[in-house]
């Protein structure tokens, strides 16, 4: 996160209204003052002036009244008065208003005295004294040429206030000195405002960092927690609203810590539990794009988790071409999979859930895969098995009720074919009961409790013994070729369990060998292990059936081992049994070339007991 610029921090934006709250008040408090001020005071000069002014008039009036008497003196004595009606009113003039032009008039509007010499006895055409003696109260500031302000009164001079016009009283008066005072009383209050000014501002700063400065901590605070440390706390500067708010922080910084501790926690284990897991785990989002994937579905599928992550669950699954995304999202919750190729069988199920929360909408789908290649092999085995059973039991059932429903007949009373028929008859039961007892053993095996008996004996002096009971049967145009060590080979063996091994495949060599053929056994150390070998010159195996000659039930040629009397159980009991003894069992072969079938046994000691 950028820096917040110093003019757009809260810091100066504080100061700043702060600032423009006290300015704006001290300048509505100065105007306010100001205008009222300048009022009282022209107010106040005003009524002082008027009434001066009025004093002179009563004393003028007076003055004016008696006029005749100063007439009457000078007739009487024949001289001039020492006292004249100018003279006096002059005086007046002269003691109330020293500083200041004023005129006193008569009624003809000839100047009787006047604070200028140059104007007495002089005629006025001013217009408002024109008007002053016309009866008019006339008063106006005005500004004279040299640009000051002044206060122009003319008022008539009346006998008894109501009479008749006898004169009027010019008055210029200066109000400059109003201006000059209420223009120091702006200086006062401008220096007045520059200082609170200056004095609010530090206020304002200090004010503002106690507020910004707990903001500034707690958003270093979060920035902290976005990298993903809680171990910071914001200090607390007070009781206040902002500690209080730092509290409240602090509090939910713990809070986080706690969540998300627990996320954490969650999220390992879901990541351990779809990491561990044995089915393949895919998420996707809402339009079918691959979200996550565990390590398992990236084996099931071959697929990285990078590639797939993105793509289309359903170009992933290949099933775009029969399905859409809105099928697969409302009608089906599991499916086979089949991704088998020419040299595989793979076949995986498919089950299919949405991202729900509550009744909102459709988030995406779970998909877990199951590879279930194995449990539908072994159900086609099964079936498979199911089926060869009852085929090969129903053979020799259907053999032997017809050959019964004959000597039912009467065939039992013919002395040729009485005797022929019984024998079928016998043979078959002979090959069911052996079919039977293949089956009792595989299951045997197949059951945990089944025991070997081992003992440890020359395996180079138990094959000569197999070798030599198989050497006195009457076929005689087989061969038995030995290919043996001199010297003494322990092993641990069932000899029981290994005799019925080396009698079914050495059987199956000399049913397959051709007359006059030979099969060999020979014997050979491979590190630590013995491996036996037994060869015929039979027709051989097809490639492709070799390795599955070891599977139940299975014959090359169905209807020649029938006629030999084979079960097709004789090399799976050989396979389960070698197994059992630690070893491993082979086969070799090539059509028309001969079969040879391996296996091999540890020269380890076996312990007693072990399957």
């Amino acid at each position: 996160m950028d820096k917040v610029n110093f003019f757009k921090s809260i810091h100066v934006k504080f100061v700043l209204i702060y600032v423009l709250l006290i300015l704006i008040a001290m300048q509505v408090i100065s105007v306010y003052f100001i205008n009222n001020l300048e009022t009282d005071l022209r107010q106040n000069f005003t009524k002082s002036l008027y009434d001066r002014v009025n004093l002179l008039e009563f004393n003028i009036e007076q003055k004016m009244k008696d006029e005749k008497s100063y007439k009457d003196q000078k007739t009487e004595d024949g001289t001039e008065p020492e006292k004249t009606l100018e003279g006096d009113i002059q005086a007046l003039i002269d003691e109330e208003f020293e500083e200041k032009e004023v005129q006193v008039l008569n009624k003809e509007g000839t100047v009787l005295a006047s604070s200028n010499p140059r104007l007495l006895g002089q005629v006025s055409f001013n217009p408002k004294i024109k008007l002053a003696l016309e009866g008019t109260v006339d008063d106006e500031v005005m500004l004279t040429p040299e640009g000051e302000r002044v206060m122009v009164l003319a008022k008539p001079i009346k006998i008894d206030n109501n009479g008749p016009t006898i004169g009027a009283i010019y008055l210029e008066a200066s109000i400059e000195s109003i201006f000059k005072q209420i223009q120091r009383i702006n200086n006062i209050l401008v220096t007045g405002t520059v200082i609170a000014l200056i004095i609010t501002g530090l206020l304002g700063v200090f004010l503002a960092r106690t507020i910004t400065r707990p903001m500034a901590d707690m958003r270093k605070q979060a920035l902290v927690m976005a990298r993903g440390d809680f171990s910071r706390k914001v200090q607390l500067y007070g009781d206040d609203e902002i500690g209080q708010l730092a509290m409240t922080f602090n509090n939910l910084t713990k809070k986080l810590q706690e969540a998300t501790a627990i996320t954490e926690s969650e999220r390992r284990k879901l990541r351990s539990v779809l990491t561990y897991m044995t089915d393949g785990v895919i998420a996707t989002d809402r339009d079918g794009a691959i979200i996550l994937m565990n390590d398992r579905a990236e084996e099931m599928l071959n697929i990285s988790r990078q590639n797939a992550l993105g793509t289309s669950l359903m170009e992933l699954l290949r099933l775009n071409t029969n399905y859409t995304w809105e099928e697969l999202y409302n009608e089906y919750e599991s499916m086979l999979l089949d991704f088998s190729t020419d040299d595989l069988h793979y076949v995986v199920r498919a089950n299919f859930s949405t991202i729900q929360k509550d009744d909102g909408p459709i988030n995406g789908l779970i998909c877990v895969l199951h590879d279930v290649t194995e449990q539908e092999q072994i159900d086609n085995e099964r079936r498979e098995f199911v089926f060869n059973v009852s085929h090969e039991l129903r053979t020799p059932l259907t053999t032997m009720r017809s050959y019964l429903e004959a000597l039912a007949d009467g065939a039992w009373q013919d002395e040729n074919i009485a005797p022929r028929f019984l024998e079928v008859t016998q043979n078959e039961t002979e090959r069911m009961i052996r079919l039977v007892t293949d089956l009792l053993q595989l299951s045997k095996m197949d059951s945990k409790d089944y025991r070997f008996n081992f003992r440890e004996i020359d395996l180079v002096d138990f094959l000569d013994g197999i070798i030599e009971r198989f050497e006195m049967l009457e076929k005689e145009n087989i061969e038995l070729s030995r290919s043996l060590p001199d010297n003494v080979i322990p092993v641990q063996l069932d000899t029981d369990k290994m005799t019925q091994v080396l009698d079914n495949i050495i059987s199956n060599a000399m049913k397959y060998s051709p007359e006059g053929g030979t099969i060999t056994v020979a014997v050979a150390i491979t590190g630590r292990k013995v491996k036996v070998s037994i060869s015929d010159q039979g027709v051989g195996i097809p490639k492709n059936n070799v390795s599955k000659i070891f599977d139940r039930f299975f014959r090359v040629d169905r209807a020649r081992s029938r006629d030999l009397g084979g079960t097709g159980l004789g090399l799976a009991i050989a396979k389960e049994i070698v197994l059992a003894h630690g070893g491993d069992i082979w086969a070799e072969s090539e059509w028309g070339q001969g079969t040879t079938i391996h296996f091999t046994l540890p020269l380890r000691k076996v312990r007693e007991g072990q399957r």
